[in-house]
């Protein structure tokens, strides 16, 4: 009895993780960072900003999957419009997700996103887009949403990281219940704003490309 509680405890753990971080997506965006941060969960990568565009100096390719999920009670059809890209280590990418608003009522929701193989996290860069804001489709409305990334070079000589060359982004949406008027007025409209992220990406000759997984 006792063998079979020691067993039972690291699931119940487990479950309980999984438990509070779907809470934390749902209700603080704040305090999910704050704990991949601390605990490096999920491979979600942090904050740091580099305004210039990298150029690759070696020939090395990595393949990107792309992964897209919804909370059930989303009614929201979401996927990326590729499922993979091959591309050099340090070569900006350009891709794209879709989503849809299948139902009757503008709906609220909140995306979060995580890097695999944990190791490879820290070298996953990519711009600001559509994570831990609240987004809002109205009936029937979709969004086409644009997304530039690279592979940092660096990643090829880190001793946990360089054989890996498969690496896969993953989204989720979760619904955001429970709003105001005020506050679903006050969400970014996912159409509106994914046209106009990719009119400046389309223009901009710099971007702000996003990293925070502390390497070690």
């Amino acid at each position: 009895m006792e063998h079979r509680s020691r067993k039972r405890w690291p699931v119940m753990a487990s479950a309980g993780i999984l438990v509070a971080m779907t809470g934390l997506v749902a209700y603080s965006p704040t305090l999910y960072r704050m704990f991949c941060d601390l605990t490096g969960y999920g491979g979600t990568v942090q904050r740091s900003v580099d305004g210039s565009m990298p150029t690759a100096t070696s020939n090395e390719t990595v393949k990107v999957l792309f992964d897209a999920n919804v909370a059930p009670d989303l009614p929201w059809e979401f996927r990326p419009e590729q499922r993979s890209i091959e591309t050099k280590f340090g070569v900006p990418t350009k891709v794209y997700y879709y989503a849809k608003n299948v139902s009757d009522e503008t709906v609220v929701a909140r995306a979060t996103f995580n890097v695999t193989p944990y190791q490879t996290a820290p070298f996953f860069f990519k711009i600001e887009c559509f994570c831990f804001t609240e987004e809002k489709l109205g009936p029937g409305q979709s969004a086409r949403m644009p997304l530039v990334l690279y592979l940092d070079e660096q990643m090829l000589k880190d001793k946990d990281a360089r054989n890996f060359r498969e690496v896969t982004l993953s989204y989720t949406f979760f619904r955001q219940k429970n709003l105001s008027p005020q506050e679903i007025e006050a969400a970014r409209n996912l159409s509106k704003g994914s046209d106009e992220t990719d009119e400046r990406l389309t223009t901009s000759s710099t971007q702000e490309f996003d990293n925070d997984a502390p390497r070690r």
